[in-house]
């Protein structure tokens, strides 16, 4: 009872701090999750243990991760995890004097690797068949298990060769408690991964079984594992925006840049959609499969593309402007309206307040996250960790001084306006660095007319270049994924 206490207490907390760190968490289908009984998530791995803070906030079941177990090395970070239900799982990498060879899963119970050493070793591996046992017993509870088949995070844009674990724990639990256990793929989609005020996707897809694989589990039990694992890929790239190739990842990004505002204004446009009616997911998607349609038939288009969009790229970071500014002047819309120049003028001062006081706990943790991060798929975790830190820590010294130099009132005041007045300081910022790039834009077009034509000239012949391809693509295809 304690436990559930305490997951309740921090899952709420994960979701305030999730609120603040990102613009939008989209959920599709949250209803494919079983409101009761045993089921597996099996879940893409793109950022680290914000994927685990992100599931576990939109799905309302308590969720028993499965965790590489050199996070129970320390022991309050050990008690912590065991509290909220973190199952550990031992690697050889956790312990470098151990090696594996394959075994073959028992019909009824996965069996753990063997441990070859030259001495009598401890061990370590086969404390794996307790991660099992702690599997099995979560779904004799009825309860909810997460894993992360690829095995490690990382920052590509696909879902990696997945490993075999997900389907030897499905199979294990199924073998004596069939058509009981839900498989449900989960997909984690980043617009930016490092971007604060960034958005995210959860999709979840429709549950697969593990029943029918049975009979072939017990015939042939690698044949079976290796086939459910293969399903349970397909499954999760169902899920994400998967780009098949890494090379191609550069390009469909350059596309989604450039690209997927213009789709979105079309769909409005001419189908007349809300912009909530537009799924960000279904377009990164379907700008994939162009890209992969092309790359196969007409590998020079794409390059040609690509080298266009490169052009166009540097040309931006040459004049100091953004996409987003030569769009806007494109599209003849002017530099400085009045109501941007009276939100300006009037939001100054707030935003003078804003940054004065939430300027320490906003860049710190960005520093913080820049110089510790090693990867960056780091990065965001580091800077949501040290922004629940630092936030409350410099609040509550600026409280304590105001509370000092006036008055316990004065000071409750100042500190509820803390957080509103860091929001609103914020958007400012945003804003005024668009504004900055539409007046950098004006202004080059005054002192030189054929370099701001240039621009938005570059811009209109893309844009030409991808309508005339997505013609041809949905031409050739008979359909539309848009």
């Amino acid at each position: 009872m304690t436990r559930d206490l305490l997951y309740a207490g921090a899952r709420h907390l994960v979701r305030f701090w999730l609120w603040v760190f990102f613009k939008s968490i989209d959920v599709r289908h949250p209803e494919r999750v079983p409101a009761t009984g045993p089921a597996l998530l099996c879940i893409n791995y793109p950022n680290n243990l914000i994927d685990s803070l992100l599931v576990g906030a939109v799905v309302p079941r308590k969720v028993h991760y499965l965790a590489t177990a050199a996070l129970f090395r320390n022991p309050v970070m050990a008690r912590l995890l065991t509290a909220c239900g973190v199952i550990p799982v031992y690697r050889r990498q956790d312990d470098p004097r151990i090696s594996l060879r394959p075994t073959e899963p028992n019909r009824s119970f996965p069996r753990p690797p063997t441990v070859e050493t030259g001495r009598a070793a401890p061990a370590r591996v086969d404390r794996n068949a307790d991660a099992f046992a702690a599997c099995f017993r979560a779904f004799d509870r009825g309860g909810l298990v997460a894993i992360y088949p690829e095995g490690t995070t990382h920052a590509e844009a696909r879902v990696q060769r997945i490993k075999t674990g997900a389907a030897r724990i499905a199979l294990g639990w199924e073998g004596d408690h069939p058509d009981t256990l839900a498989i449900v793929p989960v997909g984690l989609s980043f617009e930016a991964r490092k971007a604060f005020g960034g958005r995210v996707l959860v999709s979840f897809g429709r549950a697969l079984a593990a029943t029918p694989y049975l009979d072939a589990y017990r015939e042939d039990p690698a044949k079976a594992v290796d086939a459910l694992t293969r399903d349970i890929q397909w499954a999760m790239e169902a899920e994400v925006v998967h780009v098949e190739r890494i090379d191609a990842a550069g390009l469909v990004h350059a596309l989604e840049d450039l690209y997927r505002v213009e789709l979105v204004r079309e769909l409005q446009r001419e189908r007349g959609l809300a912009p909530k009616q537009i799924d960000p997911l279904r377009l990164s998607r379907a700008i994939v499969d162009a890209v992969n349609y092309f790359k196969a038939r007409d590998p020079e288009r794409v390059e040609r593309l690509w080298q266009r969009i490169q052009g166009y790229r540097a040309l931006l970071a040459a004049y100091r402007v953004r996409d987003e500014a030569v769009g806007a002047r494109a599209r003849r819309e002017p530099a400085l309206r009045r109501h941007h120049s009276w939100q300006a003028t009037a939001g100054f001062p707030l935003f003078a307040y804003g940054a004065l006081v939430n300027g320490l706990p906003y860049f710190v943790p960005r520093w913080l996250a820049r110089r510790v991060a090693r990867k960056e798929t780091d990065y965001a975790t580091i800077r949501l960790l040290a922004s629940i830190v630092a936030l409350p820590l410099f609040w509550g010294l600026e409280t304590w001084a105001v509370a000092r130099l006036t008055s316990a009132r004065v000071a409750l005041a100042f500190a509820l306006s803390l957080p509103l007045s860091g929001l609103l300081a914020y958007r400012y910022l945003v804003g005024a660095g668009r504004l900055r790039s539409r007046l950098r834009l004006a202004t080059l077009a005054l002192r030189q007319e054929h370099a701001a034509r240039r621009l938005v000239a570059e811009r209109q012949a893309l844009l030409g270049e991808l309508e005339r391809a997505k013609g041809d693509y949905l031409a050739a295809t008979r359909g539309s994924s848009f």
